[in-house]
């Protein structure tokens, strides 16, 4: 059955305590602009006091916010100690394996939870879903340390737990690749969707202008390879065989690569990569770390097993080649030099087949998961010792019953792909999830569903004035604007309003109700919502005094050719004024008062924080040193500090002098094992070392009184 996979657990763990680091320290830094009192949408509002005790308002509305009142905070304050409670825990966990706990972990969820459920439009991003989802799974799959005195290193049913993280992966990757075909987006279906995914994305990167120039015909093999890795591959999750499963592997992990390259997509491409882990063995992780356990000797004849493996193998990755060719008429075309290619399917054969391989793909699953509960069965099986025998057996009973129940709950978001057999799910199935729906334990993916920008990329941009005849545009910290800054590279910092204001664009403005908030904030000259514009004062253009009018305009944005040229620093844009966005306003406006009253965002007087509260000074303190920093540099910050003090540790455990440490050697057989460990067996150890010295002393004593004419032997004589 193999070893037990405990590096490729241990990696997952810090992966995602990793994401969590940036997950809280890149909200924190937005959290007073965003959420704060004088913010776009001040969290207050969400959280309506009512009649109710503390205990249903959690049932209802579960947020630890609702304890805020009880600790001197508001709503701001309350999310600020969440977010940095969640940047200990989580950095701590990601430096120290001994906190990689069940319990840490579910605190760490809890928090973000609490602070998902007050995010509003900001927090509702499907990598916020899905970090709370694998933040659910981490609490089956982590060992229970901080309770034990003594903990083990891996548990029988762990396999059980973390299986359930691979099943995850396969959800998100096989609906991502599904969902752009069933979205009919005419893009996807004609391989053209790269040829404008990376300028119409978000927050490209540098990376994405030279993606750009790539020939059209790269473009469209790229997409090929896209539903490849995302449909095809993902099927190898659960093969038997572990070079399948590495290729799987490293195939995903090559895609978000590309991705992060590309695109600034803040956590959720290095989430991903932690979610693959799963598909790794102790024997790989181990080859990565130098510390491999077994020797690679080449053996003739091979085995059956092996030659069956090895053609099995090679049969899989033929058949990926030739469904490629097949079904996306891949064709070398050696006159012009290119690799042609086109779907060769139709919409409804697509989904006749979608249909008939969506409940089976459950039943692949349910046999992957019940060969994980049959192995660790086994392992219970031999474990030593009636007691623990028992022990085990229980452990492995619950966890299974949860990892089932975990797995008949996601079958509802899985196969909202077609509807048809979701349908067909049992009603409980139902139920259960619709009980657990807004703990955010399983959800529904499918990423880059359609691709928007067809005709140029949509981009608001902001204009201020002090008397309607000049006006000054308002550039930000990240998304595009002026067209000869270079885009940034900003992982894993996510900008949230920049990300709204990319929504904002492909519609009406009264679609974004938050944009009316915005500009209102905008001329107050609110400090913390001009903050999410540009940190840096200096470069907000109406820093001494906010703007008397804003207004907003609609541009189309196009990235600039290679062979584009012009006089002064090169561009990275060319760009096209379409319409006006947001009409002109100023405070006091009518057509601004309407908005604010039509959507629910004037101005109401806020309760009064205390003034003499140590817990609310603690934290005015901690923003105060934190503000002038941007989020990258404070997550990178961190991360570096986390890096150094792992290299310093392991530079620390190298041997010292250059004399290499001897290698212990186990038991022989037939000989008992060392159990205990620690201080007591080395005070054994040394009790019958002088034992045995004193006994040789002795003998060495005996032997020089019987040859020698001491007192002692003199007796013996008479």
């Amino acid at each position: 059955m193999g070893d037990p996979p405990q590096r490729p657990r241990s990696l997952f763990l810090a992966g995602l305590a990793a994401a969590y680091l940036a997950a809280f320290a890149s909200l924190y830094v937005q959290i007073p602009g965003l959420y704060g009192r004088d913010g776009i949408l001040p969290a207050r509002r969400v959280l309506r006091l009512s009649g109710k005790g503390l205990w249903e308002q959690l049932r209802d509305f579960p947020t630890l916010l609702w304890l805020g009142p009880r600790l001197g905070l508001d709503t701001e304050l309350g999310m600020e100690l969440l977010c940095l409670l969640g940047v200990l825990a989580s950095f701590g966990a990601l430096l120290f394996e001994s906190l990689r706990d069940s319990l840490l972990f579910a605190l760490l969820r809890v928090l973000y939870l609490s602070l998902y459920q007050v995010g509003q439009v900001f927090l509702y991003f499907q990598w916020d879903s899905l970090l709370l989802e694998a933040g659910f799974l981490a609490v089956l799959v982590a060992p229970l340390r901080l309770l034990k005195w003594r903990s083990t290193a891996w548990r029988a049913h762990d396999g059980i737990t973390f299986w359930l993280v691979r099943w995850l992966l396969f959800r998100l990757m096989f609906a991502s690749g599904v969902v752009k075909l069933t979205s009919r987006c005419p893009t996807w279906w004609g391989l053209t969707a790269l040829t404008y995914h990376y300028e119409t994305q978000c927050i490209p990167t540098p990376g994405a202008w030279f993606a750009h120039q790539l020939p059209v015909w790269f473009q469209k093999f790229s997409v090929v390879a896209t539903y490849v890795i995302e449909i095809a591959v993902p099927l190898l999750f659960f093969a038997p065989i572990r070079r399948l499963r590495l290729f799987a592997f490293y195939s995903q992990v090559l895609l978000q690569v590309l991705i992060i390259l590309t695109g600034n997509y803040n956590f959720f491409n290095v989430l991903t990569i932690v979610l693959a882990f799963s598909l790794l063995d102790e024997e790989h992780v181990g080859r990565w770390l130098g510390r491999s356990k077994r020797r690679h000797t080449s053996t003739w004849p091979p085995s059956l097993r092996s030659v069956l493996s090895t053609l099995m193998e090679l049969s899989t990755y033929g058949f990926l080649l030739y469904w490629s060719v097949q079904f996306f008429g891949l064709e070398i075309n050696w006159e012009k030099r290119l690799l042609e290619s086109k779907v060769a399917f139709t919409y409804h054969e697509f989904t006749t087949w979608l249909r008939a391989v969506t409940l089976p793909l459950v039943g692949l699953g349910f046999l992957s998961l019940s060969w994980e509960i049959l192995s660790a069965m086994y392992r219970c099986a031999c474990v030593r010792g009636c007691f623990w025998k028992l022990w085990a057996a229980l452990q492995w009973a619950v966890f299974t019953t949860a990892t089932v129940g975990v797995f008949a709950v996601s079958l509802v978001p899985f196969t909202y792909i077609d509807y048809e057999s979701n349908g067909k799910l049992w009603p409980g199935i139902h139920q259960m999830f619709n009980a657990v729906e807004r703990f955010q334990v399983v959800n529904s993916y499918g990423l880059f569903r359609r691709m928007t920008g067809v005709g140029g990329r949509p981009e608001v941009v902001l204009e201020g004035s002090y008397d309607k005849q000049t006006w000054t545009e308002i550039e930000f910290m990240y998304k595009p604007g002026n067209v000869s800054t270079a885009p940034p590279m900003i992982i894993p910092h996510q900008p949230r309003l920049d990300w709204q204001m990319w929504f904002a664009a492909l519609a009406h403005h009264s679609s974004s109700p938050w944009f009316t908030s915005f500009v209102y904030r905008l001329l107050q000259g609110k400090k913390d919502v001009i903050r999410l514009v540009q940190v840096d004062e200096s470069r907000y253009p109406f820093s001494a005094q906010p703007p008397v009018y804003v207004r907003a305009q609609l541009y189309k944005y196009w990235f600039t050719g290679s062979a584009e040229g012009s006089e002064g620093p090169a561009p990275w844009w060319r760009r096209q004024h379409v319409q006006e966005f947001f009409p002109t306003v100023s405070l006091g406006d009518p057509t601004l008062e309407s908005l604010l009253n039509q959507h629910g965002l004037k101005d109401k007087m806020p309760l009064k924080r205390s003034a003499d509260a140590f817990l609310p000074w603690l934290l005015q303190s901690v923003r105060q040193l934190s503000r002038p920093f941007s989020g990258p540099t404070i997550l990178w910050s961190l991360y570096l500090v986390a890096a150094t003090v792992c290299l310093l540790r392991a530079l620390g455990r190298r041997p010292r002098g250059g004399v290499p440490p001897a290698r212990h050697k186990g038991p022989r057989r037939g000989e008992p094992a060392d159990r205990g460990g620690g201080e007591k067996n080395g005070q054994v150890r040394r009790k019958e070392a002088r034992e045995a010295e004193e006994k040789s002393e002795g003998r060495a004593r005996g032997v020089a009184d019987s040859h020698g004419d001491g007192p002692r032997s003199t007796k013996k004589k008479k």
